[in-house]
């Protein structure tokens, strides 16, 4: 079976399952989802992914959000969703997309970079500032965002 990316048209209906796994205050996934356009990855019939694209500049797109089912990491489907995501941000005519993450998520920052992100900033203390739990990940606490960005 193949996987199947389609934009989200019921907003009503957003995987909430899905987006907490890469952000997990519903609150600010609320607000960028409101603002932006959801698109959920199905793979025999069952989502399995789902990526937010938000236009932040007249030229320039990010990615606010990228989760893949935790039953479904490690087969191939995050890099799938984000090259899915690169190639909508160049079909819609923006210049350059961004993404960010958190220093502790190891991973995603590799991902991010074998498929041509490059690293641009560091907002300290980001994640201690706008969440009200502490996030660890890898043992590491979660408190600075790693910009990433492409031009297209």
């Amino acid at each position: 079976m193949q996987l199947t990316i389609e934009k989200l048209l019921d907003k009503s209906a957003a995987p909430y399952d899905l987006l907490l796994l890469a952000d997990p205050s519903k609150v600010i996934v609320d607000d960028y989802l409101s603002r932006g356009t959801c698109y959920i990855a199905s793979w025999n019939n069952e989502r399995v992914g789902v990526f937010v694209i938000l236009q932040t500049r007249p030229d320039m797109a990010e990615i606010m959000n990228i989760a893949v089912k935790e039953a479904d990491q490690g087969k191939g489907i995050g890099k799938k969703l984000l090259l899915n995501a690169i190639h909508l941000a160049k079909e819609m005519n923006f210049k350059t997309i961004e993404i960010g993450t958190g220093n502790s998520s190891i991973a995603q920052l590799a991902l991010y970079q074998k498929c041509g992100f490059r690293i641009v900033g560091v907002e300290p203390d980001f994640f201690v500032r706008h969440y009200v739990e502490d996030i660890y990940e890898n043992g590491i606490q979660c408190r600075d965002m790693i910009r990433l960005r492409m031009n297209l």
